[in-house]
């Protein structure tokens, strides 16, 4: 169903134009600052009595020095373990009581906290939040406990599972000079051994109203958000925070190569090219030529990897591109994919494959209508993804927390629409080249090979 709900806006938005999608009304959005520092954006979305409200600090894994990777993510957890007047776990029971949802995430760039509830106790949600803000208790024997689940989260996600390890340690070679090469849960070796006195200079250091963005979305207004916001948040004393600065990428100068031998069962080929992303681009153009970059080689059923490599040439299983576009660092182009192993195809095959789709585009623009299907794509799922307050609150706050505005979401159809197919084809020209390239390719360990013998076979 929602296949065909996006097919149908595909080809409504195709046929009204996307210009006339770019002068909607935009949704009453306003921004203020207290006098500590916290940032404060409020959008108004009345089409239910519920609200969202997230709190995003500009701290993540690409902050965090070597022998302390995982240390943000381990203070996510901690941060649900009681602050002066809630003990632990208690402030996560009397949400739950309320039918409220509530959860938190971390990333390179961003550590955030979310509560979904009825406009009606949005007062709540931010009295615990910014309570947890500047009185976080952080108890010994919690940590103690806690660690031990974050150990065996590592486990679960990476170390047992082949493909996230492959991808891992293939993320250490691409970053060759960020700490994007970092893993957001952390080195093993460094996970075990933090301390609580590591988490709370940690603690002390970055969760200061200045380097944080309280973003609430839902059926409120201003007027009745200020002073909730004022009251519980402006209390908290200002503090003196570290200068950040962005992780940058060489800009080329060497082709890199990485084997990665695990248990899989089958063998798969990325190609990361370092790309700047829209925080760190000189020219913001290029970034969102390579976002349509991107759709041209992989945004459905249609386009040109799935379409060519897959149904057509057969040579992958599967084939994709990916890019993130907003990032606070410099980012990764990546194509990947899986050779067709019942044509016995290798992954040098492959490669060649994806590296003729690459040198078409170089040289030959797309054409108006495809062009003009991705952009008309990618506005539709951006609309229909905003039926939820939570994701325009995720949108707004990953903006913000990574250095830009949240003006630029409501311009985006616009911007897109801009963008020329010359464009596409030269950031091709300028990006997708060897100089840039990490080359992984994820080979199954001896013993983990198939034996293709028949047993009793003559």
């Amino acid at each position: 169903m929602l296949r065909l709900k996006t097919a149908f806006s595909a080809l409504l938005l195709a046929l009204v134009g996307l210009p006339a999608m770019a002068q909607e009304p935009n949704q009453p959005t306003h921004e203020f600052h207290l006098d500590n520092g916290l940032k404060v954006i409020v959008r108004e979305d009345h089409r239910a009595p519920v609200v969202v409200s997230q709190l995003w600090y500009r701290v993540g894994s690409s902050n965090e020095p070597p022998g302390q990777t995982g240390i943000s993510h381990a203070l996510e957890h901690m941060m649900f373990k009681g602050s002066e007047n809630l003990g632990p776990g208690e402030a996560s029971k009397l949400l739950g009581s309320l039918g409220a949802q509530e959860n938190a995430f971390t990333s390179r760039d961003y550590t955030a906290y979310y509560q979904v509830l009825s406009r009606e106790q949005l007062a709540i949600a931010l009295e615990m939040e910014a309570e947890r803000m500047h009185s976080a208790r952080l108890p010994e024997d919690e940590f103690l406990r806690e660690i031990e689940v974050i150990k065996e989260e590592r486990r679960l996600r990476v170390d047992d599972n082949p493909n996230s390890l492959a991808y891992e340690r293939f993320l250490t070679q691409a970053h060759m000079a960020s700490s994007y090469g970092q893993p957001v849960i952390g080195w093993m070796h460094d996970i075990e051994r933090l301390t609580i006195d590591d988490l709370r200079a940690w603690y002390r250091t970055w969760y200061q109203p200045g380097n944080a963005i309280l973003v609430i979305v839902g059926d409120v207004s201003l007027e009745e958000v200020r002073p909730m916001v004022d009251s519980y948040f402006g209390p908290i004393p200002a503090g003196e925070l570290p200068p950040q600065k962005a992780p940058l990428e060489l800009p080329g100068g060497a082709e890199r190569n990485v084997t990665i031998e695990v248990d899989v069962q089958l063998p798969s080929l990325i190609l990361s090219f370092n790309v700047p992303s829209l925080s760190t681009a000189t020219e913001a153009w290029e970034v969102h030529a390579l976002r349509l970059l991107e759709g041209v080689l992989d945004a459905g059923y249609s386009s040109r990897l799935p379409s060519r490599l897959e149904r057509g040439s057969g040579v992958a299983t599967s084939a994709s591109a990916s890019y993130s576009a907003f990032s606070r660092g410099d980012t990764l182009f990546t194509l990947s994919g899986l050779p067709n192993q019942s044509r016995d195809v290798t992954l040098a095959e492959l490669e060649a494959a994806l590296w003729e789709q690459i040198d078409l585009l170089k040289n030959t623009p797309p054409d108006s209508a495809e062009l003009t299907r991705i952009k008309t794509q990618m506005v539709a799922e951006d609309v229909y993804a905003r039926d939820s307050i939570t994701h325009q609150a995720n949108q707004i706050g990953q903006f913000e927390s990574v250095g830009l505005s949240w003006t630029l979401l409501d311009q985006d159809a616009a911007t897109l629409e801009a963008v020329t197919p010359e464009q596409v084809s030269a950031v091709a020209r300028r990006y997708l080249v060897p100089q840039r390239l990490t080359r992984g390719q994820i080979v199954p360990t001896p013993e983990s090979t198939p034996n293709t013998a028949i047993e009793g076979a003559n």
